[in-house]
């Protein structure tokens, strides 16, 4: 198989630096990487790359920072660089004319099985709506966003331990396989693009908002439960306790206990258990972290805690 295809290749979290290291490790020839400016972080405000930056500056690939998508400069910088084709991961929304550009067009890989769960967010989404089935898909890019032919899908089952984190790596390493397969079947003609169909768009991953991350205990403990999984690690769910923001990382359902509480009260016997009320059944806390504090399990929580119900 010729690996001579141009491939510009454009990420910016840790996401996407799997699906770039398995293209140059598999020999294809990346020319460029594009991705976002590098960003203050932390006490010092120091300048921090992005995770693919990284990762192409110790690949040894030439690495563009555009502000602007649609300025003439990067226009032209990438107009130089002769691409046929480009591949996005965890990206920003491309303009018209970025996506057109090369003769091969450029494709995408979501994190869910298109169309359902289009969006920012589909693996939180997916785990937060007690999906069992999420994957990875690779389509090419048009207008609307997520919504063009599809080339390859992968399925992945969601756990009943799953959190964001431990999907997040599984689909990342199989998107990452996903690319791969693309590119050799681009190159090599094999690829049949299906359009989307409309009536399985069930469901949408708009971005996570800090409302969004909110518990409402007048849900059921399986929903409040799936969307502490759906949350965890980061950018995790909340509510308050003792007027204070508390953060909830990993919890457990007791779906059939008499309802003893009033909705969103806690129990607890100060040495082993919290226990929330929802709209129906009960959430055992099992690991948070208060504000000002470090995140622990609850035995070591209501250690150094004095719970008032």
């Amino acid at each position: 198989m010729e690996k001579d295809l141009r491939i510009i290749y454009m990420g910016t979290p840790e996401f996407a630096v799997p699906s770039l290291e398995i293209l140059v490790k598999n020999g294809w020839n990346v020319i460029a990487v594009v991705t976002a400016p590098d960003k203050p972080k932390g006490r010092g405000q120091k300048m921090i790359p992005s995770a693919v930056k990284s990762s192409a500056t110790s690949l040894g690939i030439p690495v563009l920072q555009p502000t602007n998508l649609k300025s003439p400069e990067f226009l032209d910088e990438l107009k130089s660089l002769q691409a046929d084709i480009q591949v996005v991961v965890a990206f920003r929304m491309l303009p018209e004319v970025v996506w057109n550009m090369p003769p091969h067009g450029t494709f995408n890989l979501h994190a869910s099985l298109l169309p359902n769960y289009r969006g920012a967010a589909p693996i939180n989404w997916a785990i937060i709506n007690g999906e069992k089935e999420t994957g990875v898909t690779t389509f090419f890019l048009k207008h609307e966003i997520d919504t063009g032919s599809i080339i390859f899908q992968e399925k992945e089952e969601i756990h009943e331990e799953d959190n964001i984190g431990s999907l997040y790596e599984r689909l990342m390493q199989k998107g990452s396989q996903l690319v791969l397969k693309t590119i050799e079947a681009i190159a090599t003609k094999q690829v049949h693009p299906t359009p989307q169909d409309e009536s399985n768009a069930v469901h949408h991953a708009p971005k996570i908002f800090k409302e969004t991350c909110e518990i409402d205990w007048n849900k059921d403990a399986i929903s409040i439960h799936n969307l502490i999984r759906g949350l965890s690690p980061y950018p995790a769910a909340w509510t308050t306790l003792h007027d204070k923001v508390c953060k909830i990382f990993k919890t457990s359902v007791r779906e059939n206990e008499s309802k003893s509480l009033n909705t969103g009260a806690f129990s607890s016997d100060g040495k082993t258990y919290l226990t929330f009320q929802t709209a129906k059944g009960s959430i055992d806390i099992l690991e948070l972290q208060l504000e000002g504090k470090k995140r622990m399990n609850i035995e070591d929580f209501l250690r150094g805690y004095k719970i008032n119900e």
